[in-house]
């Protein structure tokens, strides 16, 4: 789907240059002298380099068309994620450097959303939210206010994040996966 230059938007997936590309920047720019235009930096999906580029607002990119399905995820071996299809059974697998650091969050059964483009996955989309143990934590100091300290915490899929003072080993807590950032305690 043909887009004009000035509707590119930062998560966007774009096909240009015969490779498809996700938009991390985007700058409309507008010089006194001469025509508006777009700057634009990319990452190449398959390929793991960047462009920067500048479109002319009349210019139009081609917009990558996407289809998504829900999938639970399975198990993981050395190299790859499984994931089943709820409606059909039907398993798929998907390489570890495609899902990247999201696959810490990854626990049986929980429900996903991958994107495929051209019938091969591109990116698998977490949840907002996921429940995780702590492993370990620091022990709180007394005389500490809650409201603005946070403690060091290692959580049992080995991501360390920051949580409130009253946190300890063994609890469960919410996290959400798109910042990576203590919620609430369950």
């Amino acid at each position: 789907m043909k887009i004009n230059a000035s509707e590119i938007r930062v998560g966007m997936l774009l096909d240009y240059k015969d490779d498809l590309w996700e938009v991390l920047k985007t700058q409309h720019v507008k010089p006194g002298k001469g025509g508006a235009f777009a700057q634009v930096e990319m990452k190449s999906v398959n390929k793991n380099t960047k462009l920067n580029e500048r479109f002319r607002s009349s210019e139009t990119v081609e917009k990558a068309s996407l289809e998504e399905t829900n999938y639970n995820f399975l198990y993981e071996d050395e190299n790859d994620y499984f994931f089943i299809e709820p409606k059909t059974f039907e398993q798929i697998e998907i390489k570890k450097d495609v899902v990247g650091e999201k696959g810490k969050f990854l626990t049986e059964n929980l429900k996903v959303l991958v994107s495929f483009h051209d019938g091969k996955p591109i990116s698998v989309d977490l949840p907002n939210q996921v429940n995780c143990k702590v492993k370990s934590t620091d022990v709180a100091l007394k005389g500490q206010t809650v409201s603005s300290s946070y403690k060091p915490a290692t959580l049992d899929n080995g991501i360390n994040i920051q949580v409130p003072p009253f946190i300890e080993s063994g609890d469960i807590v919410v996290i959400d996966t798109r910042n990576l950032e203590y919620i609430k305690k369950v």
